[in-house]
């Protein structure tokens, strides 16, 4: 996609988001469009299934298509190829085009036709086309957060049709562009909301979405020198783009995620379908990962995360942890207070003696104490698990000014004698109040994790040794001298300099003088 059409995609995007603003926050008419987007998406998937299998026959077109037997046949295969079935007069554009609304007059009279009830029951058919089938779990309630009823999108049925009718109109004068194999429109529309929301919304709407270059950091990492990746593993997926951007960089085979946020959940499966991974490759889980771990038992190539901040968990109150294969081993639990360690430990686990984790967390789990510094130092030194420890800049995440940083962690180090820490806080750019990080600051902290060598006031390879005689502590100014000399004043000409300026001064007196005398004004000074 070009930048021109990057741009009227966003134009357009935003004059959906425009319809939507001011009836509700921001992260409730964010469920809207990308309930919707996601129900066009699978539409046009089912449009273009269907009339690839119509090429031989008479009728080419799935939307002319009414002969039972030919539905059912397309029924049949659409179940087992794309997880869910629409019938015809179910297609995005069938229902759009029976709203019958015109998007840029603002005709208070005008309502167009009712599609309100046409359109849950359509959306709630694609899930029951799928019960029974292997793909039922992965559509289960995933559009039900779109409350056609609710008020906030209108004081009446009128109202709210109108609304939604406008809304269809928007999108359907998107193309998504689904029978290019090269384009990624949806990805782009997808990826620019969920952001566009993120940056919006503050924390709330920020929780669910890691910023892309940051991603970019992560995914590079745990991917380097692969071309294929067995799996990959997110215990806080969020909307599932941290695991989607991993396919960016090399093949994978599976992902698997988990995600407590029932909205954000659903967002997870739908980015994952958006973006063309078949319903058989994912498996995203909800539940509380700390607490009820649903993918125990596997191993993963690449795990990667963006947890919380310092989250609250239970580990003071169940003593269940206290044996959990998870934690037992380290001597101490993580604080109630702040889980930080203890998905660190989970991603641990997790984590199969190929692959590699790249996990993003505040800055003091490098160097806060008590039990949090009993599990760092058995990381390092009875594990030997840290690979390096990346130093990120303030104010890169959505809801939070904070500084983060980015450990690596490898079950089987090839550099096992060392830890390599990479300083690169102060290299970003600012865009509006967020911080962000370039193509070229994303390609020098990969470089450098990949050419493991010290650079001045950037990166240092500190041996295991060095870093034990810091008690195991962390932070990153211990190993990477980031100081910089002022220049030598030389105070001779400083005094000449000033001596320069007085003289400057008492010449401009002294014409300023001579002009008041001119004027038979008194001078605003003793002369």
């Amino acid at each position: 996609m070009t930048e021109a059409q990057k741009q009227r995609l966003e134009t357009q995007l935003w004059k959906i988001a425009n319809e939507l603003r001011g009836k509700m926050d921001a992260d409730e008419f964010r469920d809207y469009i990308l309930g919707f987007i996601f129900y066009k998406y699978l539409s046009e998937k089912q449009h273009l299934f269907a009339n690839k299998l119509l090429e031989t026959e008479q009728v080419t077109d799935y939307v002319d298509v009414t002969d039972e037997d030919d539905l059912e046949a397309i029924k049949e295969e659409s179940l087992e190829k794309l997880g869910y079935f629409l019938h015809p007069s179910e297609l995005f554009s069938a229902i759009t085009k029976k709203g019958n609304i015109k998007i840029d007059e603002d005709d208070e009279e005008e309502v167009g036709n009712f599609i309100l009830e046409d359109l849950q029951g359509i959306l709630n058919a694609i899930e029951q086309s799928t019960m029974g089938n292997e793909s039922e779990d992965d559509f289960n309630k995933l559009f039900e957060d779109i409350d056609l009823a609710s008020t906030k999108l209108g004081r009446t049925p009128n109202a709210r049709n109108k609304l939604i009718a406008k809304v269809l109109a928007h999108l359907d004068l998107i193309d998504f562009q689904l029978d290019q194999v090269d384009a990624d429109v949806l990805g782009d529309a997808y990826e620019y909301l969920i952001g566009q929301f993120a940056s919006g919304a503050g924390k709330k709407a920020g929780e669910f979405y890691t910023p892309q270059q940051v991603s970019r950091v992560l995914a590079k990492i745990v991917t380097l020198g692969k071309t294929q990746i067995k799996n990959a593993y997110d215990p806080a997926c969020g909307s599932g783009s941290l695991l989607l951007r991993i396919a960016k960089e090399a093949d994978v085979g599976e992902f698997a995620g988990q995600e407590l946020n029932r909205t954000t959940y659903n967002l997870a499966r739908m980015n994952m379908i958006l973006h063309d991974v078949h319903f058989s490759r994912f498996d995203i889980r909800q539940e509380d990962t700390l607490e009820e771990p649903q993918h125990l038992e596997e191993r993963f190539e690449a795990v990667v995360a963006n947890p919380p901040f310092s989250a609250k968990w239970k580990s003071a109150d169940n003593p269940l942890h206290e044996t959990d294969d998870r934690y037992s081993q380290y001597g101490r639990l993580a604080p109630s207070s702040k889980a930080d360690y203890a998905f660190v430990q989970h991603m641990i686990h997790q984590l199969a003696d190929n692959g590699t984790a790249a996990v993003v967390l505040p800055h003091g789990v490098l160097f806060r104490g008590a039990a949090e510094g009993v599990i760092r130092e058995y990381i390092i030194k009875d594990l030997n698990y840290l690979d390096a420890v990346i130093g990120l800049p303030p104010n890169l995440f959505y809801g939070t000014s904070i500084p983060a940083c980015i450990l690596i962690l490898k079950k089987c180090r090839v550099h096992d004698e060392d830890i390599l820490f990479i300083d690169a806080s102060a290299h970003f750019e600012k865009r509006g109040n967020q911080n962000y990080l370039t193509d070229d600051h994303v390609e020098k902290i990969v470089q450098t994790y990949e050419n493991r060598e010290t650079v001045e006031k950037y990166a240092y390879v500190a041996p295991i040794s060095e870093v034990a005689e810091n008690d195991n502590n962390l932070n990153i100014p211990r190993y990477v001298d980031t100081f910089e000399e002022e220049d030598t004043v030389d105070l001779t000409d400083v005094t000449t300099e000033l001596q320069g300026l007085e003289d400057e001064m008492a010449q401009t007196d002294a014409s300023i003088a001579e002009f008041c005398e001119e004027l038979g004004i008194a001078a605003p000074f003793n002369s």
